[in-house]
Parts: C-alpha cells; sequence; structure tokens
C-alpha cells in the first residue's frame, strides 16, 4: 500500500486559508461555511439572533458578526455549543451574549475533559486557531443547560434545541426550526468532509441519524462542509455521514474478529476507506482518531478515552511513525 512516510501530526500541514460563504437558508437561517472548516449557523428572530457553534477563537468570531452586521442590526443574545470541541467554543467571547446554551452532558464533558481538548486540539489544528492568544483564559462555561430538549422563543420564532442521540459526542444537540423545517446539526452530519469520531458512539451514531432523517429537514447546515439546501442535499449528507461512520465500525470490527491488534486494525481500516472517502476534507488527518476511538468501543471502552496532546502524538506515532 502506497502511503507517505511520516504524515505530518493531524491537520499541522494544512496551511490554505478557506473561502468563506455566507448562505441564505430563509428569512431566519444562515450558514457560514469555509470549505471543510466547521461552519456556524445564525438564526435570526424577531428581537434577537441565535448563534450555533462559535469558531475557534475571538478574533475569528468577528468576520461571523461581521456577516450578520451586514443582514441584522439585532443583538446576539444566545450561542449554543452544539458539542463541547474548543474549535466549536473557543471564539464565544467575541459575540458577548446573554446566554450560552449546552446541553447537561456537553457541561459535564467541559468538567471532566475540557482543558486536556484545548491543548489537544491547538495542537492539531493550528490554522484553525488564528489569533489563538485572543482565546480567554480557562473553559467556555455554558450559563444555561437542559436535558433532552428545550424550547427558546425569539419572539414569535420557536428554535428548538434537541439531543437526538449520541453520535459524534455524548453530548450532541442540533437546532431546529420546526416551522421551517430547517436543522443545524453540527458534527453529527458532515458534507464531502471526513466526520471526526474521536469522542464518539460509532454504535448509536447511525440510529441518531435516522433520528435527524424522522424529522424531514428540507434544509440542514452541517458541521463541516457546505450548508444543504434542498431535501435531496440533506439526505445525501446524511447517507454521506452514516455509510462512513458504518464502515469503520463493520472494518475495526472485522480486523479485531480476526485477532488484530490496533495498529493491523489501522493499516486495513484505512487501506479499504480510502478508494471510497480519502477525497473528503481532513481524512488523513482523521483516520487514526476514527479507528483509535473505534478499536476502543469494539474491544473494552464503552465511554471515549480523554485525548490529551500527549496521547494524540503518541498514538500518530504508533500508527503513522
Amino acid at each position: 500500500m502506497s502511503k507517505e512516510p511520516n504524515k505530518a501530526f493531524a491537520s499541522q500541514a494544512d496551511l490554505e486559508e478557506k473561502k468563506v460563504s455566507f448562505t441564505r437558508l430563509s428569512a431566519n437561517a444562515y450558514a457560514y461555511t469555509a470549505e471543510g472548516d466547521p461552519n456556524t449557523g445564525i438564526i435570526i428572530g424577531d428581537d434577537a439572533v441565535m448563534v450555533i457553534d462559535t469558531q475557534a477563537t475571538p478574533v475569528m468570531a468577528q468576520d461571523v458578526i461581521r456577516r450578520i452586521r451586514e443582514v441584522t442590526d439585532k443583538p446576539i443574545k444566545y450561542v449554543v455549543l452544539s458539542h463541547y470541541h474548543a474549535v466549536r467554543v473557543l471564539g464565544a467571547s467575541a459575540y458577548q451574549p446573554q446566554h450560552i446554551i449546552a446541553s447537561r452532558d456537553t457541561y459535564d464533558l467541559i468538567v471532566e475533559r475540557g482543558e486536556a481538548d484545548k491543548a489537544s486540539e491547538i495542537g492539531r489544528f493550528p490554522r484553525l486557531f488564528q489569533a489563538v492568544e485572543s482565546v480567554p483564559e480557562g473553559m467556555t462555561w455554558p450559563t444555561m443547560t437542559f436535558t433532552g430538549r428545550m424550547s427558546v422563543w425569539l419572539g414569535k420564532l420557536e428554535v428548538q434545541l434537541i439531543q437526538l442521540g449520541r453520535g459524534h459526542t455524548k453530548g450532541d444537540t442540533v437546532a431546529w426550526l420546526p416551522e421551517q423545517k430547517i436543522l443545524f446539526s453540527g458534527d453529527l452530519v458532515e458534507f464531502d468532509a471526513t466526520p471526526y469520531a474521536g469522542d464518539a458512539y460509532f454504535k448509536d451514531w447511525p440510529q441518531t441519524l435516522d433520528n435527524i432523517a424522522a424529522l424531514q429537514p428540507v434544509a440542514l447546515v452541517p458541521g463541516r462542509g457546505a450548508a444543504l439546501t434542498t431535501p435531496e442535499q440533506v439526505a445525501a449528507g446524511l447517507a454521506g455521514t452514516r455509510s462512513f461512520v458504518s464502515d469503520v465500525y463493520a472494518a475495526v470490527q472485522a480486523g479485531v474478529a480476526a485477532g488484530q491488534d490496533l495498529n493491523a486494525v489501522y493499516k486495513s481500516v484505512y487501506a479499504q476507506l480510502k478508494p471510497k472517502y480519502g477525497h473528503w476534507v481532513i481524512f488523513d488527518h482523521c483516520m487514526p482518531f476514527d479507528v483509535t476511538r473505534c478499536y476502543d468501543e469494539v474491544t473494552q471502552y464503552a465511554d471515549p478515552r480523554v485525548w490529551t496532546a500527549e496521547r494524540d502524538r503518541q498514538m500518530w506515532e504508533t500508527l503513522e511513525g
């Protein structure tokens, strides 16, 4: 199998700036996307604005704010965290929101592993943490948490925040506009981008995607990739994410059943998936983390282990060195 020797760690070799799009999905809903970099969702209600996922630093968030200000002068009152990952939450302070909302599961994950995740992600993805010095000390703490679901009313516009099941993390939250059938999925759904599954629940994720499909969204803003603006595109995004997660799980299960160790399983799974998914954004970054987590889940760890900057490097050296 031809593979370039000693790949640069994670996404440290990824230095190319991405083109940003600001896509209007309805009078109330916009998607801030950047060619496979992490997306931000925007909901404009009667009296306030809600932002879903913040960008990685306050300086990067300023570009989101600039685009919001091109379409509305209403105050940004709410920031919603679809999950706890640093690249999604560390820009929150720029919005000066009245409330930062997350699921209780996400809050618990911040308590348990937020500091480790922050150090880990900044090390993996230097380009995604532009002006990292602008990130305040400590964590981005929710000011409101919920379990299962809650509604936030932006005047007469209802936004439902829902936990539809575990997948990308145990705390995953979607934002749903029931009247318009527009969904903001966070990293539960990706489009032409490789799902990062280092903190995932592989067994649960396909059912969670089925729960998204059951809402019958007519448009969907994925965690990465272009906004999906038709039911057909939504179905394609769900199907692509589901097939990747299922293919990794099936390939890892087969390797474990054959008695292979993690290293052998990784090389086999990589070879099996590269022809189908190798063109997706961050494929080489995600695969070592994804296969390691899946191997853990199949063998002995029901819940994801904490990634630290040191564990990242050790894992990468073992599988890619």
